[in-house]
């Protein structure tokens, strides 16, 4: 329900919020600690609405950063030091991230 202020501007109440067309929503995009607005995100869903979407985008951003050293040179013990994760660990992720490329 709305009624108008002594100017005649609509005033919307909490019981009429919900009715109100999308355009006239006051929504506020206050984003995420991944992208600071939401219009804006490159997912085309919210990946903290995805099981496990965040930690699966960082073990994926780690596991290319591991590629990219390995490319540039870098041994397996050095890019475990870098990451300060086991050596096993670093052979794990460069093996899914080879799996992956070949997809």
């Amino acid at each position: 329900m709305t009624s108008e202020n002594e100017k005649g501007l609509a005033i919307v109440t909490s019981e009429s919020i919900w009715d109100l067309l999308p355009e006239d929503f006051p929504y506020e995009d206050h984003g995420c600690e991944l992208f600071p607005s939401c219009l804006n995100c490159p997912f085309p869903h919210c990946i903290k609405e995805e099981p496990w979407g965040k930690e699966k985008f960082f073990k994926t951003k780690r596991a290319r950063r591991m590629m990219s050293l390995k490319k540039e040179g870098k041994d397996n013990e050095e890019i475990a030091r870098i990451f300060r994760v086991s050596v096993r660990t670093v052979q794990r992720w460069l093996k899914a991230v080879k799996k992956a490329e070949k997809k």
